[in-house]
This record gives structure tokens, C-alpha cells and sequence, in this order.
């Protein structure tokens, strides 16, 4: 017989969730596609789901991607060359509230602890942030106060502060040997 899961047990991957989020428009959304897989759902039926519910999604829950976002995120994640992963329609994306929202449509167990395992990525993911900013104005005021002496360390904190670089994109498929 199986086990329950805890609530220490993870549903879904903490990481997981964190790879799907994604920054559009200045929002932190989270691809409809995406969504429907965590809930292991066909993205089709969410969306069927959202539209027989559309006045729970106002503009800030719920976003539809314009041709060229489509086509940035597509370069970017890998989605299916053909249409837009295979859809007839641009795709959909979910702020934070939106995705809160999607529990109140999608009513099965899974939905339901699914959005609470996002729901604390986005808080987790928040908390990071403030904690970074916080750091930030903790080492500029350290600056200040110290002299030159501790520059080269300050220079270096800062350094190691700042995201990596990303590397470069490299070109997909395979290139014959004499073209270039």
C-alpha cells in the first residue's frame, strides 16, 4: 500500500517550480504550459477552465504573450517550433495572483497542493530578494563608514552580490563543415 506524503514531503520540487518562473512585462508569471504539466493537466483543459471562469482573471492575474514574446520565450525554453508548442493561439502566462486563483477553478486535490507549493516559491523567492536588498544597503553603509583601505574588499563584495553572466547562446542543430 502507499504512503501518504507528509507535509514535509515535496509534491513538486521547490527548484522545479523555481525554473518555471519566469520575468514578462516586469511581472514574475508562470507559463500557462507549465502550470498544466505541475498540475498534470493538458494545457488546453486549464485554459478551458480559466475561460469559463474569465472574470476571476482580470489583466494583473492573467497575461496573453504578444507574437514576439512567443517567439523570445520560445528561443529561450525550447517550446515546440511548430505554432506555439503545438497550439493554435498565443500562449498565456499567470502572475502570482493568478496562479492563487487557478485553485479556485481547477478543484482536485493535486491543484489544490500544487498552488500551495508555488505559493511558498513565490514567498521564498520574495524573501531572497528583500534579504538581498537588505545586504545591499547594509555593505553601502559599511562603505561609508570605512575608508580606503577596505575598497578592494567592498569592490569584491559587491562582485560576488551581482548574478552571473549569462554565456553565450549557442547557435541549435548542426552545421556542416564547410558553411559557416
Amino acid at each position: 500500500m502507499p504512503k501518504k506524503k507528509t507535509a514535509g514531503q515535496e509534491l513538486v520540487p521547490v527548484e522545479r517550480i523555481e525554473q518555471r518562473i519566469l520575468l514578462i512585462r516586469g511581472h514574475k508569471v508562470m507559463l500557462d504550459s507549465h502550470l498544466a504539466e505541475l498540475y498534470q493537466v493538458r494545457t488546453f483543459r486549464l485554459n478551458e477552465a480559466v475561460k469559463r471562469n474569465r472574470k476571476r482573471f482580470p489583466e494583473d492575474f492573467m497575461l496573453q504573450l504578444t507574437k514576439e514574446e512567443a517567439e523570445n520565450l520560445r528561443s529561450q525554453i525550447a517550446i515546440s517550433s511548430y505554432g506555439y508548442g503545438g497550439r493554435r493561439y498565443l500562449p498565456y502566462v499567470f502572475t502570482e495572483q493568478g496562479v492563487a486563483m487557478l485553485s479556485t477553478v481547477l478543484n482536485s486535490e493535486r491543484a489544490i497542493a500544487v498552488n500551495i507549493a508555488i505559493m511558498r516559491t513565490f514567498v521564498r523567492l520574495r524573501q531572497i530578494l528583500a534579504t538581498n536588498k537588505q545586504l545591499a544597503a547594509q555593505l553601502a553603509a559599511m562603505e561609508k563608514k570605512y575608508d580606503q583601505q577596505f575598497k578592494v574588499v567592498f569592490d569584491i563584495l559587491k562582485q560576488l552580490m551581482e548574478p552571473p553572466p549569462e554565456p553565450p547562446k549557442r547557435p541549435i542543430g548542426f552545421a556542416s563543415p564547410g558553411k559557416k
